[in-house]
């Protein structure tokens, strides 16, 4: 196997943009607000883009590759992660996302446990990230009174933030924003507040999984120092692991049979070397590396995302 990239998802949305135009000449028509750009879900699956699997589903090749691209420690069903580029023009709709237990109860589908890397963000953008001195009650009745902005969480934020938001935390971006977002395989959204657009709202289930005492803040990291990269490392969880390596000239990695990794460059440019050939990558692409692949090399001056499911 190879390094595989895939075809674009993109969805309009009221509160998208065209902000992703800066590093693609792919984008239809009206407000994109997401890119699925690894995607395996009844909602969107990714068609391989490269090499001898090109024009295949994410789906299909999972069945013919089994264990050479998922890796032995890897169960395919569910694909494990959604991995999405979002572009936020407008202001979100105020939302949260229910755990494992309540959203196969209820949706018959995993929860969401999720992960945002701001990788542009305008002068003064901001994101609100948890409640603030509130109840439960007070929050309803706040929703109910149109006046709900006085118990939320508002964060400025700034490129290069990482945000951590686990089931249960309340959460939206503001405009002005371009964020990589890792996520569970997983569609569900409750929607609290949406400013008026005339969207369904999930006012009601949201109330049953808010955790108003959730804290949000940015996540710091832990940050090593090599020759050739820094890395930090910014969460692990049972369901993804989060890395960012700056690189200044070369990383040396090894796919040795447990696990794919996903890479998303978020700066500049750089290559990935293996026994069978290279492939590029360029800021806003990401690629898999499957399980199988075996040693590798990342050459180039770049920032990479570097996601996989860790060994709980």
């Amino acid at each position: 196997m190879y390094p595989l990239k895939f075809k674009n998802l993109y969805f309009e949305k009221v509160w998208g943009g065209r902000d992703l135009e800066s590093f693609r000449d792919n984008l239809p028509k009206g407000k994109i607000g997401e890119s699925w750009d690894i995607a395996c879900h009844h909602n969107g699956i990714s068609i391989v883009a490269n090499g001898k699997y090109k024009g295949i589903g994410l789906d299909q090749l999972i069945k013919m590759k089994g264990e050479k691209l998922l890796g032995t420690d890897i169960s395919p069903h569910p694909f494990p992660l959604l991995l999405k580029i979002l572009n936020s023009n407008d202001k979100l709709s105020i939302q949260v996302h229910p755990d494992d237990e309540y959203a196969l109860a209820h949706e018959g589908e995993m929860g969401k446990t999720e992960a945002w890397y701001i990788m542009e963000a305008q002068e003064g953008a901001s994101i609100i990230l948890g409640t603030k001195n509130c109840s439960k009650e007070e929050f309803k009745k706040a929703i109910e009174n149109d006046n709900i902005d006085k118990y939320m969480n508002v964060i400025p934020v700034k490129k290069g933030d990482v945000y951590y938001i686990k089931p249960g935390l309340i959460h939206s971006l503001g405009p002005g924003i371009v964020a990589v977002e890792i996520q569970q395989n997983s569609d569900i959204t409750y929607r609290v507040y949406d400013y008026g657009r005339g969207r369904e709202l999930h006012v009601e289930k949201a109330l049953q999984v808010i955790d108003f005492k959730g804290e949000g803040k940015k996540s710091q990291g832990v940050k090593i120092q090599a020759e050739n990269y820094d890395k930090i490392s910014y969460c692990k969880n049972r369901y993804f692991s989060l890395e960012l390596y700056d690189l200044r000239n070369k990383l040396s990695e090894s796919s040795t049979g447990e696990r794919f990794y996903i890479y998303t460059c978020v700066e500049g440019e750089g290559t990935i070397a293996h026994d069978n050939g290279e492939e590029k990558i360029n800021i806003g692409e990401s690629i898999l590396i499957p399980a199988s692949l075996g040693e590798y090399q990342i050459f180039g001056k770049l920032k990479l995302l570097k996601f996989y499911v860790p060994k709980c």
